[in-house]
C-alpha cells in the first residue's frame, strides 16, 4: 500500500495586527508569518474502506471530522470530485495544541499535499489553497510556507524576502487558547499600539535580524490579567537568556525568542527547559 509522508511545519508570527471585524464575523488582519522547523509528521495512504480513518499519537485528540486533518481529506475529495476510496491518516504530533503555531492547519495542508500526490491530481497551489481556505484562514499559508505577508482574513498572501537565519526557543505556558474565542474577544477599536509592519518589511528586505527583532509585535497579546503576567514572565526569561526579541505567536499563548546563533539558542533552551515543561528548540526555515 503506497504511503506518502510529509512534514507539517509550524509557523510563528513576526507581527500580527488586527484591523477590524468583517460582516462575516472574521477579522481583517495584516501580519508577517514565518515557517519554523518544529513539525508534525503526517502519513497518508489509501485503502478500500470508503472512509477516512485517523490515527494520532495523542489519544485525547479527536479522530473524527472535528479534526482538521480529516476535514482536509473531505475538502480534497470535494474539490476533485473523486470518490473517497478509503483514506488512512497517521499523525505524529510534536506541535503543541491550541498554541498559536497553526499545528492543525499545518496538518491539514500536509494531508491536502499528500492526497494530491497519491491521486496524481496535480491541483496546483491555487486550487489547493482554495480547498485549504474552506478549512481555515491559516491553511493556505501552511500550504505555501516561508516568509509571507498575510492580509484579508489571512488568505491574501504575498511572498517576502527570506527571513534572516535565526534560531528559535518556544515556550508554551500551561494553558491553551482557542483561536476563535481569542478573536471573538478582540476589539480592534481598543488597540492603541499597532506593529510597525512596514518597518518589519524593510528589516526583511535588508536582512537585518536586529531590526527585525526590535519590530516583533502582536496585538493579540493580553495586556492585563494573570495570563498577561505569565507571558511577561516568559518574555523576561527569554530576554534574560539572550534572545534578541521575544513575542507571542498567533492567538497564543506560545511565546518565542529569536537568537542569532545555534549555540545561544541551545544555551537558552538548556536553561529554560527545566523551568517550563513545553519548551522547544528549533530554527527559522
Amino acid at each position: 500500500m503506497e504511503k506518502v509522508t510529509r512534514k507539517a511545519y509550524a509557523k510563528i508570527n513576526l507581527t500580527l495586527d488586527v484591523l477590524g471585524k468583517l460582516p462575516n464575523g472574521y477579522h481583517s488582519v495584516r501580519m508577517v508569518m514565518q515557517t519554523i522547523s518544529l513539525h508534525d509528521t503526517v502519513s497518508v495512504s489509501l485503502d478500500s474502506s470508503g472512509k477516512t480513518t485517523l490515527h494520532c499519537s495523542l489519544p485525547y485528540l479527536p479522530a473524527d471530522r472535528t479534526n482538521l486533518a480529516c476535514r482536509a481529506a473531505d475538502a480534497f475529495y470535494h474539490t476533485t470530485g473523486i470518490a473517497n476510496p478509503g483514506t488512512v491518516i497517521s499523525l505524529e504530533k510534536q506541535i503543541p495544541i491550541a498554541a498559536g503555531l497553526a499545528g492543525g492547519s499545518a496538518d491539514a495542508a500536509a494531508v491536502l499535499r499528500a492526497l494530491d500526490t497519491l491521486h496524481g491530481t496535480a491541483l496546483g497551489d491555487e486550487r489547493l489553497c482554495a480547498a485549504g481556505l474552506s478549512l481555515g484562514a491559516d491553511v493556505p499559508y501552511c500550504l505555501l510556507g516561508g516568509t509571507m505577508l498575510a492580509e484579508g482574513i489571512g488568505e491574501r498572501l504575498s511572498r517576502l524576502p527570506n527571513c534572516p537565519k535565526a534560531y528559535v526557543v518556544l515556550i508554551k505556558p500551561p494553558f491553551s487558547v482557542s483561536t476563535a474565542a481569542a478573536y471573538a474577544a478582540m476589539d480592534a477599536k481598543q488597540v492603541m499600539t499597532h506593529p510597525d509592519t512596514d518597518g518589519m518589511l524593510r528589516a526583511l528586505q535588508q536582512g537585518d535580524l536586529q531590526a527585525l527583532c526590535h519590530r516583533l509585535y502582536n496585538v493579540m497579546e493580553p495586556s492585563s490579567g494573570t495570563k498577561a503576567r505569565q507571558l511577561a514572565e516568559i518574555r523576561g526569561r527569554l530576554l534574560d537568556c539572550g534572545a534578541l526579541g521575544a513575542v507571542m505567536s498567533g492567538s497564543g499563548p506560545t511565546m518565542y525568542g529569536l537568537f542569532r546563533s545555534p549555540q545561544a539558542a541551545q544555551d537558552a533552551w538548556n536553561a529554560l527547559k527545566t523551568e517550563f515543561h513545553d519548551c522547544f528548540l528549533c530554527e527559522i526555515l
